[in-house]
């Protein structure tokens, strides 16, 4: 499996009642042993994620089922993360 880092940037009409179900989101991938690491950044302005999947159209697959991007509430940006 490939590792793919994805990062959320806030926008300023995120609904805060789609954070809940984004954070049970990823408790979901990381029991599938999707997910290896999330987290918020410090200032508030968005997080990151690192999700496994066996390339980006899978990523990006799993990514477009996070409500963090059906709500439109983040900008989503996912880059393959090759580990060295």
């Amino acid at each position: 499996m490939n590792r793919y880092l994805v990062l959320l940037i806030r926008r300023p009409q995120l609904d805060p009642a789609v954070v809940p179900l984004h954070l049970a989101f990823l408790q979901n991938l990381r029991k599938e042993g999707r997910v290896e690491l999330s987290g918020g950044f410090s200032d508030k302005s968005g997080g990151a994620y690192l999700l496994r999947a066996s390339d980006l159209t899978e990523a990006m697959a799993l990514v477009h089922r996070d409500p963090a991007h059906l709500s439109g509430g983040w900008d989503i940006t996912v880059h393959e993360w090759q580990v060295v």
